[in-house]
């Protein structure tokens, strides 16, 4: 489980975020590309914008709950 004391840099503020548990494996980015990026240099990925429609909030449920290594989280329910 991802833990919101762990974030790794760059998070947009919101609900949706990763923790230093991220491996790298490209599933959140090909999962919900217009939420999740990669840090190049720190060979990470993060949230770059939290979603803003329906479809981008199902697409980022789907990373957290397909993600191999569970460091997406999501704080709240709203």
């Amino acid at each position: 489980m991802a833990d919101p004391n762990d974030k790794v840099p760059g998070q947009a503020p919101g609900r949706y975020y990763v923790d230093s548990q991220c491996i790298d494996c490209d599933l959140c980015r090909e999962t919900a590309p217009a939420n999740f990026i990669r840090n190049d240099e720190a060979g990470f990925s993060y949230v770059f914008k939290q979603p803003e429609t329906a479809e981008e909030e199902t697409l980022c449920k789907d990373a957290l709950d397909n993600c191999p290594v569970e460091a997406i989280g999501r704080d709240g329910d709203s």
